[in-house]
């Protein structure tokens, strides 16, 4: 609706003002015009809009660990695919994404988490997604350790697994 003027009426003795309204639609606009400039500022939109950068995937996860008995904190690493065995926990990254450093950090690794029982038995507590970024998010918590995926690294100062040989 669009306001067109301002008149004045009375009623039972008294003035007061109101305002006249005429509706339009699109018909009277052109639904032509309508299209032209609904598809023009879609294309700015996405001319403006920043371009995502490609996510790095990265060979090793870089984790951190507590063991709420002894209060150690231990930072690991573990290539994409392996098991670290941490206290009673086996921890092994399936991947490990971030972004370029010119980007806002964003680093997550899918984790599968096993607690080997007292018994010797192998017992999965977690599979999911963990966030390096909120660290409380999805982070492993045990009775006894929790860990958390602290970085995503193109390479690690412990030796890199060999490959399988055949014979």
């Amino acid at each position: 609706m669009v306001v067109t003027g301002l008149g004045a009426r009375q009623n039972h003795g008294r003035k007061f003002r109101y305002f006249k309204m005429i509706e339009f639609s699109l018909t009277s606009l052109g639904r032509r015009a309508a299209s032209m400039a609904a598809v023009t500022a879609a294309a700015a939109i996405v001319a403006l809009s920043p371009a995502k950068a490609e996510r790095i995937n990265n060979p090793v996860a870089e984790f951190t660990g507590v063991d709420k008995i002894t209060g150690r904190i231990i930072t690991f690493d573990v290539y994409i695919d392996e098991t670290v065995q941490f206290g009673a926990l086996q921890v092994t990254p399936r991947v490990c994404y971030s972004r370029p450093d010119t980007e806002e950090p964003k680093t997550d690794s899918f984790v599968e988490v096993d607690e080997i029982t007292l018994d010797r038995k192998i017992r999965r507590i977690f599979t999911g997604w963990m966030f390096a970024e909120s660290p409380g998010l999805n982070a492993v918590e045990h009775a006894v350790y929790d860990v958390w995926l602290k970085a995503c690294k193109q390479k690690s100062d412990v030796p890199a697994p060999e490959a399988a040989t055949t014979n």
